[in-house]
């Protein structure tokens, strides 16, 4: 949103989504229990263990590489960034909460700039922020955070060894981005082992034209053009501000991650980072609540078990109480879900959403078989014969899941219900399967690497996958990844070592929602884009699609946006570069004695869970038992 003309637009549109969300998924959702937006009065009381319990963890605790859900949910916790999204409970049937949770609104700012305030100059290129007085690093003695903090940031994207998750939303809006980009690329690409001392000379020796700190506590954007979504990218927790004291350490390093500085409400004492293991958070005592109208500070102390442990048994934990959450890296035992329905307890419930999860993503660089996967008609083979019905049910059903068949899912700008391979409503299409198969010809059947993480759903899934491809001639050889390392190997995989998966069953949740082609046509399928962090995982190009996200992107309305992001959608699934599978909400099961605490005090029922986060929300929560 970048002038006050379109503000309300923007807005508007936000708002069309939510009604789209529960236009698309009521029905198929009857029976599923509808988050509500039912709160009390009842006081948050402050003290107790919040307990959570993960499979494998955080990939990063780095801002910038991070990229997975399960880091944004630690994220929230220890960093800040100008603009951030407040959580509030959200239903099925109203559009109110889901707009809340997924409007930009101030954090580290003082306010949201808009044309009105001042904020936003040069017909929409030119963004200027100022940062509260009193948000602080948890440092000693205690010391404010500044612009040059968040221009730290900035800088540290493409570092040689992590470099940030999705470069391509700043770089192709932010003038001179692309310009430094390059220059570092080329800069260490001469040198073999880049030290920290390397990097950070570099980075403090250069700078980004399009980004300027008039002082310590104004910075500034300068757009290449009036983008409509600049806001949603400065919200991302890959634009946090980043301390000085990390210039001592290898961006997504073991050392930058046991040495964690800061500005929010919890932080890891000495010693409270065990990798592998296990992550402790306490109150940040540097935190002020009057600088932060998003976070709250009422559990003592956070923990974050890693065990490994299967989706069973994390319930069995968070049902008896002896864990309070899970993270969304092991989503919910699907074959309990029926059961949580039934019970109707206040504790469990599930929270629409709008994603693509899972789908299958083809690698195009494998050399495997001939190059089969780089074959048109072995993946149109691969379209017809997924059984997207009998996915929705390994997940948990029609209460959990509704069958997709586009790149864009329901409720997101651009989104038209069509399908481009009949497959018998979801059911799969075997005949066309094989006919396929045979005209890329494998009459006789082929086997290819499929990959996928190693939790109970992902499993599951992949044992569904297996059984219908199997049915035309397709044989899936499983290759399983904790999460922990899953999507960085999904993301380097392809130009790094062509040949290690053929497809991959990964998922996509939108970076935000309203006009967002960005966040999903562009960010998975810009080309060329076979590089190291990629998020275009099977290295996808296609000229027209470039095409159409550069028109899309200057649209001058959402509407006009939406039918080119259309158009690309369409290109996208004739050269079958995918496989849309579903949108699957989120299930969420939280112990007994967890609530939830809005922005204005009041509470909720059980942990309230943010879209933008894709998780739950651990910096508004308490403990009735504190």
């Amino acid at each position: 949103m970048t002038r006050a003309s379109k503000r309300a637009g923007a807005l508007i549109a936000v708002t069309a989504v939510a009604v789209g969300l529960a236009a698309c998924s009521s029905s198929a959702n009857s029976g599923a229990p509808k988050a509500s937006t039912t709160t009390s009065s009842e006081k948050p009381v402050s003290g107790g263990t919040l307990n959570v319990v993960s499979t494998s963890g955080p990939s990063y605790m780095d801002p910038v590489p991070s990229y997975v859900t399960t880091n944004y949910m630690l994220e929230r916790i220890y960093t800040r960034q100008l603009v951030s999204y407040q959580t509030v409970p959200y239903s099925s049937t109203s559009s109110a909460g889901w707009t809340t949770n997924t409007t930009p609104a101030a954090d580290a700012a003082t306010e949201v700039p808009t044309v009105a305030n001042g904020g936003i100059t040069g017909g929409g290129t030119v963004y200027t922020f100022h940062i509260k007085p009193g948000v602080d690093w948890d440092t000693t003695p205690a010391r404010q955070v500044t612009s040059q903090d968040f221009l730290r940031e900035f800088k540290a994207f493409f570092n040689p060894v992590a470099p940030v998750g999705n470069a391509a939303y700043y770089t192709s809006t932010i003038k001179g981005m692309q310009a430094y980009d390059n220059e570092e690329t080329a800069y260490f690409a001469k040198v073999k082992s880049p030290t920290p001392a390397q990097i950070a000379a570099f980075q403090n020796t250069h700078s980004i034209a399009g980004i300027s700190t008039p002082n310590s506590s104004t910075i500034q954007f300068t757009l290449t053009g009036a983008y409509s979504d600049f806001l949603y990218m400065l919200a991302m927790p890959f634009a946090s501000a980043r301390p000085v004291e990390y210039d001592n350490y290898l961006p997504g390093s073991l050392q930058l991650d046991e040495h964690l500085i800061s500005d929010g409400p919890y932080a890891i004492p000495p010693g409270g980072y065990v990798a592998g293991k296990s992550i402790t958070f306490v109150q940040n005592p540097t935190w002020k609540q009057s600088t932060d109208d998003i976070r709250h500070q009422y559990v003592a102390k956070i923990v974050e078990t890693i065990n490994g442990s299967s989706a069973q048994t994390q319930l069995s934990d968070v049902e008896s109480g002896s864990m309070n959450l899970t993270d969304e890296g092991t989503p919910l035992d699907p074959s309990a879900i029926q059961g949580l329905i039934a019970k109707k307890v206040p504790w469990f419930e599930i929270w629409q959403q709008s994603n693509t999860w899972p789908y299958v993503v083809f690698n195009l660089q494998s050399p495997n078989d001939n190059k089969v996967v780089a074959n048109l008609d072995f993946r149109i083979a691969v379209e017809y014969g997924v059984d997207k019905e009998a996915m929705v049910k390994a997940v948990g059903g029609p209460q959990v899941a509704t069958v997709i068949n586009g790149v864009i899912p329901p409720g997101n700008g651009g989104y038209v219900n069509y399908n481009l391979y009949p497959d018998n409503n979801g059911a799969g299409n075997v005949a066309e399967c094989k006919d396929y198969l045979a005209k890329a010809g494998y009459a006789k059947g082929i086997t290819v690497n499929y990959t996928y993480q190693d939790d109970t759903s992902d499993s599951r899934l992949f044992q569904v996958m297996q059984a219908s491809l199997a049915q035309c001639g397709i044989t899936l050889k499983g290759q399983t990844e904790p999460t922990s390392s899953f999507f960085t190997d999904l993301s380097n995989a392809p130009s790094n070592k062509p040949g290690t998966w053929d497809l991959a069953q990964s998922n996509w949740f939108p970076d935000w929602f309203g006009n967002n082609g960005r966040t999903l046509i562009q960010a998975l399928f810009q080309g060329p884009a076979c590089y190291l962090n990629t998020v275009n995982y099977g290295c996808y190009y296609n000229a027209s699609v470039n095409s159409d996200i550069t028109k899309a992107e200057v649209a001058p309305t959402v509407a006009a946006a939406g039918a080119i992001w259309h158009s690309a959608d369409e290109q996208i699934m004739k050269d079958a570069a995918l496989v849309p599978i579903m949108s699957e909400n989120t299930a969420v099961a939280a112990s007994s004695n967890v609530r939830g605490v809005l922005p204005n005090g009041r509470t909720y029922q059980t942990a309230l869970f943010n879209p933008n986060i894709g998780d739950t929300d651990l910096a508004n929560i308490y403990l009735t038992n504190g």
